[in-house]
């Protein structure tokens, strides 16, 4: 039921930003905790962070304060503001609610390189 598209990755310099989006279909990001997740080359797909229906931000340690979740609601959309990008924030970076998950969307290539 839950439809999820990722988008606006990218190749970026160190130090750089991205802003990506997570459109959602299927149901209502105010009725869901959404979470952003990334998966590395040979890695297991790990959480970076999430806004809960009611507006609550929470993040893992290795991006506080460098990435920020924000939410469009009228577009049924949840965005990922990434700035002092690092090396090791390459990976492909996914969305899904956390409530009701849906079958992962294609993610979004980041790569951070000079």
């Amino acid at each position: 039921q839950v439809q999820l598209v990722e988008s606006g990755g990218g190749l970026v310099q160190p130090g750089g930003s991205l802003r990506l989006s997570c459109k959602v279909s299927g149901t209502r990001i105010t009725s869901n905790d959404m979470g952003w997740y990334r998966q590395a080359p040979g890695k297991q797909r790990e959480f970076v962070g999430r806004i809960s229906a009611s507006g609550y931000l929470y993040y893992d340690i290795s991006v506080k304060g460098r990435f920020i979740i924000s939410r469009d609601i009228a577009a049924n959309t949840m965005s990922l503001q990434m700035n002092r990008l690092e090396p090791e924030d390459t990976a492909v970076y996914y969305c899904n609610s956390l409530d009701r998950p849906g079958h992962w969307g294609p993610g979004t290539q980041v790569t951070v390189s000079s």
